[in-house]
């Protein structure tokens, strides 16, 4: 046995550890910000609200800032954070590519067309608040309708070349964007707004969007848990699925229509997120090991504490102006995976 599979912790010890994080960033992140709320505050705000208590006249102000704009906005960072990291351990199980994440599909790049075309020139205006997000996710589907049209083969969806159309239709998209920004009307806030977006932000969110999240991060998260031994199966590849009497190429689609509209669902409401889906997957690998039935409930967990934190950082590290949510992930998501790979490689090296 290897020092690396000797110092794992036992998956309950992860969780539970992973739980109690969960707790600490999301009550810093409720009092943290433009208005300062100290903790003690925040605890009572929330327990007012959960058991129907009563605030003082003087803290109504505050209570209204933690209830009303930082807890959708902490619940909704939890949720995507879930899912992504959720999304993310599919496609790499789907593909069996280590480097894929939720966007490989290019389904990210399909809903930022959508959402350029709203931003710039007020597309689906007819919608309202819900433009932005209809767009979006009308244009992930377009992007999952073609990827699937062109990946397709009679053998199936092979992972090879679901990765490479993906790939192009990605670019294919990201050149409309880019397109559009250059024959938008209105230049200077406009495109810096289509930019804050691609990069991703949690700044819109809203009590109405944390249902529709919760309900599609449980689905996503319900479908690995329950599918963990097949994607064990499917991740050794095509003839071990075989050996094993599962139709591979069935299995892989079922895993694409819900990577993509889980992908395309996150998207519409908070923009490409991107990271979360790559790393996230790769770290619980390296705390339980390979096995998908593990994986499965550690890798949510993971993902909800490193986008809240993100969102935290995002909001509070230049204030009163916020970080694009996309770029945080990056900058503090690659210095721990470097770090974290580098740890393995001394573990495994004097295993």
């Amino acid at each position: 046995m290897s020092g690396l599979e000797r110092r794992r912790l036992p998956v309950p010890v992860l969780v539970a550890g992973l739980t109690a994080a969960l707790v600490v960033v999301s009550v810093l992140a409720l009092g943290l910000g433009a208005a300062h709320v100290p903790w003690r505050d925040t605890v009572g705000f929330l327990w007012a609200e959960l058991t129907g208590g009563t605030v003082f006249a003087g803290d109504v102000a505050n209570y209204r800032i933690v209830v009303d704009s930082r807890l959708p906005r902490v619940l909704l960072a939890a949720l995507v954070g879930a899912g992504l990291g959720g999304v993310g351990l599919i496609v790499q199980a789907m593909v069996r590519n280590a480097l894929a994440d939720p966007y490989v599909l290019g389904i990210s790049s399909g809903a930022s067309v959508g959402a350029t075309a709203v931003v710039l020139f007020g597309a689906f205006g007819a919608l309202g608040t819900y433009a932005l997000s209809t767009a979006a996710f009308t244009g992930a589907l377009a992007a999952t309708a073609l990827v699937y049209l062109m990946a397709r083969s009679a053998a199936g969806l092979v992972p090879l070349r679901l990765v490479l159309t993906g790939t192009a239709i990605g670019y294919g998209f990201s050149a409309a964007t880019t397109v559009l920004v250059f024959l938008a009307p209105r230049g200077g806030d406009t495109a810096r707004s289509v930019m804050f977006w691609l990069l991703g932000s949690l700044a819109g969110a809203t009590w109405q969007m944390v249902p529709l999240i919760a309900a599609v991060a449980a689905l996503g998260s319900a479908v690995i848990m329950l599918c963990a031994r097949r994607l064990n199966a499917l991740s050794m590849g095509d003839e071990v699925s075989a050996a094993l009497g599962m139709n591979a190429a069935r299995f892989r689609l079922l895993l694409f229509v819900l990577s993509a509209a889980m992908t395309g669902c996150f998207v519409a409401v908070c923009g490409a997120i991107g990271f979360v889906g790559l790393i996230v997957p790769h770290v619980a690998r390296l705390l339980v090991g390979a096995d998908h039935r593990r994986l499965a409930v550690l890798t949510p967990g993971l993902g909800a504490v490193f986008l809240v934190t993100a969102d935290l950082l995002a909001r509070t590290l230049i204030p009163p102006q916020e970080l694009p949510l996309g770029a945080v992930t990056a900058a503090v998501g690659v210095p721990v995976f470097v770090l974290l790979m580098r740890r393995r490689g001394a573990l495994v090296e004097r295993g």
